[in-house]
């Protein structure tokens, strides 16, 4: 039996054929493995999210509460932040009244104490008119 050029040519065709089925078989068994591992993973990706979207809707309703009562808290407040705002005023109005008080009083002081000065010197100078005509009439 002899084998001619083209018959081993064919049977490096198939060998070569061969070789590329195990390669691209292996290839594919290593594909079907990854793409087993990334449902798995994807499964309990999901499974994740579903358990973090329920802890976030537990989170947000106790949140939603939580505003809730501050926004109350905060609405019974308002009247006494007002109340120390009208007190605030009120202190400022009392405060410039009575510095106008002070002031009023200040001038009445001076003022008082200039008609005494006045009145000295009008009383020394009656004093010495008064003398001066007894004088005048011995």
């Amino acid at each position: 039996m002899t084998i001619t050029f083209g018959q081993i040519a064919g049977l490096i065709a198939a060998l070569a054929f061969l070789i590329l089925v195990v390669f691209i078989c292996t290839v594919l068994k290593h594909l079907v493995t990854t793409v087993k591992e990334m449902n798995n993973s994807i499964q309990i990706l999901t499974k994740d999210a579903n358990s973090i979207a329920g802890n976030v809707d537990e989170l947000l309703v106790k949140t939603n509460v939580l505003m809730e009562d501050v926004n109350h808290k905060v609405s019974e407040l308002d009247p006494l932040f007002k109340t120390a705002a009208e007190l605030s005023e009120s202190v400022s109005d009392l405060n410039v009244a009575s510095r106008s008080m002070a002031d009023k009083v200040v001038r009445s002081t001076e003022s008082a104490a200039k008609t005494s000065a006045a009145l000295r010197v009008g009383k020394m100078a009656l004093g010495f008119y008064q003398r001066h005509k007894q004088k005048q009439s011995k």
